[in-house]
């Protein structure tokens, strides 16, 4: 004759997975997150600083603002002219490849929403604002761990979530003003 499992021990096990599940989650804070190694990627564009030169310059502007009801605030001032000088950069979508980068930035209060469109694999210059709102643009990749989380009588449990690494969904990469000279002897 077998024993079957009564209801109460089997809510006993189904409540000490669920505290050590929300443990589990709990233990993952920004820290941890921040923490694990951002993935490298290969640029995409590669120019050569010849065809650089021959380039035309791109200077951006918004595709559309939209206007602001609060008053700007002045301890902002001097971050915000810092900001709103324009870098030279590449952009591109690791994500979508070749898509243009569609998004609205509004940093300080009691400045306009802009909307920006930001053409990829080319040279643009823009506000230094929009080169690092691109740069933010990444996720965490989660797994479960491989090691036992919880064990009890009807056996062992694995799961617990693991952050292995960051990606970057967008880059934004500054274009290099170094001449390469070289001062090789040829023959």
């Amino acid at each position: 004759m077998t024993k079957k499992p009564n209801a109460q021990s089997e809510i006993e096990s189904v409540e000490k997975q669920m505290t050590s599940f929300e443990d589990s989650v709990k233990s993952i804070t920004l820290d941890n997150v921040k923490s694990v190694n951002q993935v490298d990627l290969e640029p995409q564009t590669k120019i050569a600083q010849a065809d650089k030169e021959k380039m035309k310059d791109v200077y951006l502007k918004p595709k559309r603002t939209f206007p602001s009801r609060e008053k700007f605030n002045e301890r902002f001032r001097d971050e915000y002219n810092a900001q709103k000088e324009y870098v030279e950069f590449i952009a591109e979508n690791e994500e979508i490849k070749g898509e243009a980068i569609d998004f609205c930035v509004k940093k300080w209060p009691g400045v306009p929403v802009h909307e920006w469109v930001v053409p990829v694999n080319k040279p643009v210059w823009a506000p230094k604002y929009v080169k690092e709102r691109i740069e933010e643009c990444g996720y965490t990749v989660y797994t479960t761990s491989t090691t036992p989380n919880n064990e009890d009588q009807n056996g062992i449990y694995y799961g617990q979530m693991v952050a292995t690494e960051r990606r970057s969904r967008l880059t934004a990469r500054e274009v290099s003003k170094r001449k390469n000279i070289s001062m090789g002897y040829y023959r």
